[in-house]
């Protein structure tokens, strides 16, 4: 058996949830974890990949659909090839937000953890040095610090599109799922090849981490800085991806 599907992305995004969500479906079967971090695993001798290990995190299961979400997949340049010399049929679901909100929510999840301590104004502006100064490693500071990297989409969508069709590839916007549930897993059923829910699952608010508080809200001016510099790839990624995100760049 292999893994057929997988939720690739993107990093706060949602993908905590809709793992969550598609856990409840019994034609589909998850590993014991989310974020299994196989394909992006540098310890792995890539030229002859030990699929085992992968395929141990799964349960024994009769008959069903076999997916995992790792929300690093699409960021992290090596992982898309290294899917599809594993399983070219692959399915990919790709959950994309507005970048100004992934960018802050994911400085939110790191502060909270005490990985990092910089303002946010800070780490958008000078702090992107960490990333940008490292692009020979793809280790911690990709991990980390990729707050405003990890939000421009285009580039990340290219690749994709450079190993699987278009229609190996299922493109959702965040809002859609937050506010547009069950036909959002509907669409996910059908490009998944399975019977819909019998019974829909809670939506409800999955928070990955939790939040430390007095972290505050996106300053007007963080926002707009962010806005504008995206915009290209925003309107790019909606050409890419047929997905109407123009309420990303409405300030």
């Amino acid at each position: 058996m292999k893994v057929s599907f997988i939720i690739a992305g993107v990093q706060k995004g949602g993908t905590t949830a809709l793992d969550k969500f598609l856990r409840s479906h019994p034609q589909l079967a998850m590993p014991k974890r989310k974020e299994v971090h196989f394909f992006d695993d540098e310890t792995i001798d890539w030229n002859s990949p030990d699929y085992s290990r992968y395929l141990a995190f799964f349960a024994p299961s009769e008959g069903q659909i076999l997916g995992e979400a790792t929300p690093i997949y699409t960021y992290w340049q090596p992982s898309i090839e290294r899917i599809y010399k594993y399983n070219p049929s692959t399915k990919l679901i790709v959950i994309l937000r507005d970048p100004v909100k992934r960018a802050f929510s994911h400085w939110e999840m790191e502060v909270s953890r005490q990985y990092d301590r910089y303002k946010f104004p800070v780490v958008i502006r000078d702090g992107r040095v960490r990333v940008t100064n490292n692009k020979g490693s793809m280790y911690g500071c990709h991990r980390i610090f990729s707050y405003v990297e990890r939000g421009f989409y285009a580039p990340q969508v290219e690749r994709l599109f450079e190993y699987f069709p278009r229609e190996q590839v299922l493109f959702l916007d965040n809002d859609q799922l937050r506010n547009e549930q069950r036909g959002v897993l509907d669409r996910i059923c059908e490009f998944l090849g399975v019977l819909p829910f019998s019974k829909y699952p809670e939506n409800e608010n999955i928070l990955p981490t939790r939040k430390q508080t007095g972290l505050g809200k996106i300053a007007d001016e963080d926002k707009q800085y962010l806005v504008d510099l995206y915009r290209e790839d925003t309107a790019k990624t909606a050409e890419l991806t047929g997905l109407d995100v123009s309420h990303w760049t409405s300030s």
